[in-house]
């Protein structure tokens, strides 16, 4: 399975814009430059797009882990915060927030699923960034 995105630029890095579509179209020549990277300016930037991106996968595979478990989850809700580190020009560290509502899983089983749902996940292994997680099942 392939997917596509793209990303258009125009003119130098501080003062350019550019524009991002995604093969669904559910982006479709969303805006970012500069000031929504560097700054808080209008549009997107790569750091949300890979929060949004690994939140999502880690919340997906922490699903199949639990329903694995014999578990249907009611909701798995998770924040992915991604920090930049502008003085190396990389993203060095991630922290995943989640809160699950799984009745009849254990804390320690959570605990594990969660884990493994870290480590595990397609975008944390595609990452090259120190991974924490906070995690409650409520």
């Amino acid at each position: 399975m392939n997917r596509y995105a793209t990303a258009i630029w125009n003119g130098t890095g501080k003062e350019g814009s550019g524009k991002l579509s995604t093969q669904s179209t559910v982006l479709s020549e969303a805006q970012y430059g500069f000031k929504s990277r560097f700054e808080n300016g209008a549009g997107t930037n790569p750091e949300e797009l890979i929060a949004a991106a690994h939140a999502g996968c880690f919340s997906m595979k922490l699903s199949f882990n639990i329903s694995e478990a014999n578990v249907i989850p009611d909701s798995i809700r998770t924040k992915s915060s991604v920090n930049f580190n502008t003085e190396k020009g990389e993203i060095d560290k991630i922290h995943l927030e989640v809160s699950v509502k799984a009745p009849g899983l254990t804390k320690e089983k959570f605990e594990e699923l969660a884990n493994d749902a870290k480590n595990n996940c397609p975008i944390s292994k595609l990452l090259n960034a120190e991974i924490t997680m906070s995690a409650e099942l409520v």
